[in-house]
């Protein structure tokens, strides 16, 4: 998090028991063993058919910033668990180790390896807690956020959630997670100063109610922005008195200057109801180009209801329930070892196994591709494979469900593109920066490669993320050896 122009230090935000392991790691020698890890989710939120990554510019900065102070290392030798040369070890720690990642702005599935930390044990423990928690909260904030744009067809959105938000860090990186999925601005100030999240605002009712009459209140607003000027119609009576006080401003101050852009903003009642009287009475009064905006506990479903409706509708604010992400507020990234290294550098897979299926793990040191269809561009399925194998294009490739395996498409004509990409190498960060603008483009570029299937609110199409024939075998093959 950003903190007076800095990158605030937050190498303590961490599960305790990150630091209790990472003491038993140094002292049972096993702290520079090297280590596989995984992100990856098991579920997409409210049903939906895919989410969308992001997240990673704050896991950059925080591996970037990772250092422990005299007061942490102070702290933790008060706490009587941890060795002196442990504490003396943390003096000098940063991150030596290596990451990849699928770019922000990425369709991503469940199952699938968004990230992967190649590191020393004590290293890519540590991190666990912060990269889960970064991904988690913008990857669920982002994927929300595309839904409700999805919903308003072409409509702007602007996120209004901030003070709805689970604190300061909730609505900042909301913000910006919201901005990647596709909204067009926010209310959060600090947003745009950050991370260029064009920032918006018009009125409060209390503005209105501070003037004598909602004329004088509106008739000022419009002298003081005369090229912002939204009108907040609904403090006192939409129709008979917010909407005429309206018109009569914008005609008065507005229209003699010849200044067409201009708006009225409800934000309570039955907006379906309310908008077409409210677009009935601007058009009539020679105003088709006033814009109607509403807000409201809005989401994607009372969205797109609303338009089946009729709504007459330009634009929507969209608060606590994009903010929260209220109906699924919880992403369910997990961070999971999926193999050791030798000191050979052979790869030693590592699974974890439980009796509920979705919890099994994928094994092994590994790539992922995606597959496209070379005719129409669009995506067909995900592959994942172990770190060593080459998809070539030019040949063949079966593909097959990996839980139901005698399900099996032979694919041709397609292209494999690698998903993830170097973030850091040897602990020095090589991935480039982008502007949220370019993430934001980025995403919207992407999900046009997704099929409309895919994309239905309701019972999606199931995308198919697949494992290579090398990897379902090494898993199936641990499996077995695993029963008593």
């Amino acid at each position: 998090m950003i903190k007076d122009g800095l990158v605030e230090n937050m190498t303590m935000l961490c599960d305790f028991y990150e630091l209790t392991m990472a003491n038993g790691y140094f002292n049972s020698e096993l702290g520079s063993k090297i280590t596989y890890f995984d992100v990856f989710f098991r579920r997409v939120p409210d049903g939906g058919g895919f989410a969308i990554a992001a997240g990673l510019e704050q896991i950059i900065e925080y591996i970037n910033g990772l250092h422990f102070t005299d007061e942490d290392i102070k702290y933790l030798k008060s706490r009587n668990l941890f060795s002196p040369d442990f504490l003396d070890y943390l003096k000098s720690f940063r991150f030596t180790g290596d990451i990849w990642a699928v770019p922000e702005g990425t369709p991503i599935f469940p199952g699938e390896p968004v990230i992967t930390v190649r590191a020393p044990a004590i290293e890519a423990q540590f991190i666990e807690t912060y990269v889960l928690l970064t991904f988690n909260h913008q990857s669920l904030i982002a994927t929300k956020a595309n839904r409700i744009v999805r919903a308003a067809k072409g409509r702007p959105i602007s996120e209004f959630g901030s003070r709805r938000a689970q604190g300061a860090d909730g609505a900042i990186m909301g913000a910006r997670a919201a901005f990647i999925g596709g909204v067009s601005n926010s209310a959060c100030t600090i947003a745009d100063i950050e991370y260029g999240v064009p920032a918006s605002g018009t009125m409060a009712h209390s503005w209105v109610m501070m003037f004598d009459d909602e004329y004088s209140a509106f008739k000022r607003y419009c002298e003081l922005y005369p090229d912002n000027s939204t009108l907040l119609v609904d403090t006192y009576d939409v129709l008979k008195s917010g909407v005429p006080n309206a018109i009569r401003a914008f005609k008065e101050v507005l229209i003699p200057n010849g200044i067409t852009k201009c708006a009225i903003r409800l934000d309570s009642g039955d907006l379906a109801y309310l908008t077409q009287k409210a677009r009935k009475m601007l058009d009539e009064a020679g105003l088709p180009f006033c814009k109607i905006v509403v807000s409201n506990s809005l989401d994607e479903y009372i969205i797109r209801d609303l338009l089946n409706q009729g709504a007459q509708i330009d634009a929507f604010g969209v608060g606590e329930r994009l903010i929260t992400s209220k109906s699924d507020p919880v992403f369910g990234g997990v961070y999971k070892i999926s193999a050791l290294e030798a000191p050979d550098g052979t790869i030693i897979p590592k699974i974890k196994i439980s009796e509920n299926i979705a919890k099994i793990t994928n094994p092994h040191y590994k790539k992922l591709y995606r597959l496209y269809d070379k005719e129409n561009g669009k995506a067909i399925a995900d592959l994942i494979c172990v770190h060593d194998e080459v998809i070539d294009e030019n040949a063949p490739l079966e593909i097959f469900d990996p839980e139901h395996t005698w399900k099996r498409k032979t694919i041709t004509d397609f292209r494999a593109i690698e998903l993830q990409k170097p973030v850091f190498i040897s602990g020095e960060c090589i991935y480039p920066r982008y502007t949220t603008d370019q993430i934001r483009d980025y995403c919207a570029a992407q999900l046009e490669l997704q099929w409309d299937e895919v994309k239905r609110f309701d019972n999606p199409h199931n995308y198919y993320v697949d494992l290579s024939q090398k990897l379902w075998d090494c898993k199936n093959s641990m499996l077995i050896r695993s029963k008593p």
